[in-house]
């Protein structure tokens, strides 16, 4: 068994997926998109303030297409639904401040991993903004899209290009984890990054922190 610090706390989380190997290989086994990135943003903001809450991103990039973010939460907030869905519409909004028209120049994508669960108890949930007929056929206008993953409840019916990622998310909560159990080399560079030992000074005071606040 290995020690890691466990990825429930943003310090470890931010440590491990800024790494844009790691960040690009987890949004294509998520999304199943190709991005090209040379880094990721941490607690990023935008110059320019769209409505009158301060957003910041907990991991953000973009290329010349997409702009992803993806954020992790472990406490249950009655309102993460809400909150994350201001956060998508923010990356949205920001584009459009200096536009020709309303259409945003990059798709957003937005995936939020809530390491503790919440009350629905479901592994994958996603809010889809292309208008769609009677039928439900979607009409390919709008690409934007936000998706909840709960590493707590994986299951044999979590699609299986993320299940993985999302079983070591949750194996790691409790500071231990078989490596064997993860050959994939990706999730090998995510144990590599959160080896306990390797854990500074500064990260393991901000875990402290964020026990406390929790």
């Amino acid at each position: 068994m290995q020690k890691v610090a466990s990825l429930r706390y943003g310090v470890i989380f931010k440590k491990a997926f800024s790494d844009p190997v790691i960040f690009t290989a987890f949004v294509k086994a998520v999304l199943g998109i190709e991005i090209h990135i040379d880094r990721v943003e941490t607690e990023k903001t935008f110059d320019t303030q769209i409505g009158s809450i301060k957003t910041s991103f907990d991991l953000f990039a973009e290329d010349k297409e997409q702009r992803i973010v993806v954020e992790i939460q472990h406490v249950r907030y009655p309102d993460h639904y809400h909150r994350f869905l201001n956060y998508h519409c923010v990356a949205l909004l920001e584009q459009v401040i200096n536009a020709r028209d309303y259409r945003p120049s990059l798709q957003v994508f937005t995936i939020v991993v809530l390491t503790s669960g919440d009350k629905h108890g479901v592994d994958v949930a996603t809010i889809d903004f292309d208008p769609k007929d009677l039928n439900g056929k979607p009409l390919g206008e709008i690409p934007h899209k936000i998706m909840f993953l709960c590493p707590k409840y994986v299951n044999d019916s979590t699609p299986v290009a993320y299940r993985d990622w999302l079983r070591l998310i949750d194996d790691s909560l409790d500071g231990e984890v078989d490596g064997s159990d993860y050959p994939d080399p990706y999730l090998q560079q995510v144990l590599e990054k959160i080896r306990a030992e390797l854990i500074s000074p500064e990260g393991r005071a901000r875990m402290f922190d964020e026990y406390s606040e929790e």
